[in-house]
């Protein structure tokens, strides 16, 4: 059975191409120009996965995540205009799980859905698992705690949030501490599906992990910037 996304924007013009690209990649796509609507409808007859737009008129794609969230934990990922840093803690603080700036590539955003909807099927899998053998192994690196089953990252004991292209990101940099990753790797991990995006993206992506690690601790200095070459994990 083909897995249902909800797409939510005020602007219909969004709303064409994505549902043309989900159809193409063999996804239901459930649209909706604006939040009330949308909320309703998620309510009688959830989807499998939301795109909400943050800035719309009426109902935001804040306060409707916030709403769906009373009832629901679909994953949920935002398109926003501008790099806000308020609206994205706000948001990852409501559960949603990952952001894209627009304007995006449609291909972009089908390689975050695939990428939300696997770590859900991964999740799935563990609730119904007889053992723990079936469970992916946490990575601790020094203070550094990953749990990919469960999406968690800690940090000296204390929770950070992070978006699940972050959570690839420093995950491929902290398997292997002391070892340089170039740009162009990391894109690749974060990035499949032959996805294009420039290589500054992984710098924006770094500085955003590292704020938020150091809204925790304000030491953290665990990603090297090597320039020229790429980031390293120095294990701590």
């Amino acid at each position: 059975m083909s897995q249902v996304i909800a797409p939510v924007d005020d602007d219909r013009n969004i709303l064409t191409s994505v549902s043309i690209a989900l159809q193409q990649e063999g996804f239901v796509a459930r649209v909706f120009s604006d939040g009330a609507t949308a909320l309703k409808a998620l309510a009688d007859n959830p989807a499998d996965l939301g795109v909400f737009d943050i800035k719309m008129p009426g109902l935001d794609g804040m306060e409707l995540l916030r709403r769906v969230r009373e009832f629901s934990s679909v994953p949920v990922i935002f398109l926003t205009s501008k790099d806000d840093e308020l609206d994205e803690a706000l948001g990852l603080a409501l559960g949603a799980d990952d952001y894209i700036s627009k304007p995006f590539s449609q291909r972009l955003l089908i390689a975050r859905i695939r990428a939300i909807l696997r770590r859900q099927d991964l999740e799935r899998g563990e609730a119904n698992a007889s053992s723990a053998d079936s469970e992916p192994a946490k990575l601790e690196r020094g203070r550094l705690v990953m749990d990919p089953a469960r999406h968690k990252i800690f940090w000296s004991g204390r929770e950070v949030s992070l978006t699940v292209t972050e959570f690839m990101i420093l995950e491929a940099l902290a398997q292997r501490p002391g070892v340089v990753k170039s740009r162009n790797q990391l894109l690749d991990i974060a990035y499949n599906d032959d996805v294009y995006v420039d290589d500054r993206t992984i710098d924006s992506h770094i500085k955003r992990i590292r704020r938020k690690f150091r809204a925790t601790d304000p030491e953290f200095d665990s990603i090297e910037t090597l320039y020229g070459v790429g980031y390293r994990f120095d294990e701590q």
